[in-house]
């Protein structure tokens, strides 16, 4: 059995490697951090262009019908990069339509969605803790839905919004139409602005679905995230080697310490088998849905937690630098405390492991 990736899967990550490495170098990612709005119209128009938009959407409605292995693979690149944009609410939304809507609602909304000409955001999360759709207090009356959602990525840049209402059903809101109140909200994370979005009897379309469904998506979010964390954390790994070679103490690079050398190390041997975490939940998700929902959640709080550590060393590698502004650590480490703490924190997971388990 080949526990690799295809030929197909290692040129799209060639892709987006190529495309973030020469339109998001380290310097221009300092602008939009400093900048803080968290998007660039040039880098989603040259991610649109590409086919990310539209990775996981069907053929039939004008994407390219690939799996949620292909689209985590695509969110580890981005995660490395620490890219800006709209890519894990809109992927989210995608997905969300593709799951619940019926064969109607599905070609009137992806095929928009796909070729980038409408961005969508997810609005799930209610408050820190309530991720779960048993949590969830929106609700629709008729066409009309109310409630407040919070940490909603990208909502500033959406043109709609997946929203998640009691019992797991979706509904799809114009995010420019009556009803809808945006207020944005200080992040950490200055590539993914986040918002709370209070909708008071907004127009809305029931697209349907129910917990299960509402979990389903929910699993695919934790497999984006762990994959994205672990993405950053592979960039930590590599400013931590470069900042070892150049940094001298005493004459020679601190590369050169035992300390330094074991950190580094032990750093590496948390991340790089962790791997196969998001691969195997991702790859559960599409082939195993008996076995999905328990990876995607081991995936989340393992490899955020893992990912977390990694910053938190990282830091301490590049000593009284790397707690300033100027440091670049500082914008990966605000990355990996998103993917942390959004739709779910480690110890969230951990008890739904633990229940799907029947303990």
């Amino acid at each position: 059995m080949d526990f690799g990736l295809s030929e197909e899967q290692e040129l799209l990550q060639e892709t987006v490697r190529g495309f973030a490495q020469n339109e998001c170098p380290t310097t221009r990612l300092r602008e939009l951090f400093d900048a803080g709005t968290g998007h660039d119209p040039a880098l989603w128009s040259g991610l649109v262009e590409m086919g990310i938009a539209g990775l996981i959407v069907p053929e039939e409605q004008g994407g390219a019908g690939m799996e949620l292995l292909d689209l985590a693979l695509v969110a580890e690149l981005l995660g490395e990069f620490a890219v800006p944009g709209p890519f894990l609410g809109h992927s989210l939304a995608a997905l969300g339509v593709t799951l619940v809507a019926d064969p109607a609602q599905r070609e009137a909304i992806l095929p928009g969605l796909a070729d980038g000409s409408q961005i969508a955001t997810v609005a799930l999360q209610e408050s820190a803790f309530g991720f779960a759709p048993g949590e969830w207090t929106a609700k629709i009356e008729g066409d009309r839905v109310s409630g407040t959602k919070a940490i909603v990525p990208s909502a500033g840049q959406a043109d709609r919004f997946l929203v998640g209402l009691q019992g797991g059903r979706l509904a799809w809101v114009d995010a420019k139409g009556e009803g809808v109140r945006i207020e944005p909200v200080e992040g950490v994370d200055r590539t993914r602005p986040i918002s709370t979005v209070h909708f008071a009897g907004a127009p809305a379309s029931l697209l349907g679905g129910d917990e299960a469904s509402a979990w389903r998506l929910l699993d695919a979010a934790s497999v984006l995230l762990a994959a994205d964390a672990f993405g950053a954390a592979s960039k930590l790994i590599d400013l931590d080697v470069a900042y070892s070679l150049s940094r001298e103490q005493f004459g020679q690079p601190i590369a050169q310490f035992q300390a330094i050398k074991h950190t580094i190390a032990r750093i590496a041997t948390d991340i790089e088998p962790a791997r196969a975490l998001f691969w195997y939940a991702a790859h559960a998700w599409d082939h195993l849905p008996e076995e999905s929902a328990r990876a995607a959640s081991v995936a989340k709080a393992h490899l955020t937690d893992r990912a977390m550590d990694a910053a938190r060393q990282s830091v301490e590698l590049h000593g009284g630098y790397g707690f300033t502004w100027e440091c670049e650590v500082q914008m990966w480490f605000k990355r990996i405390m998103f993917d942390r703490s959004c739709l779910g924190t480690p110890d969230r997971h951990r008890e739904r492991t633990a229940e799907l388990g029947g303990y």
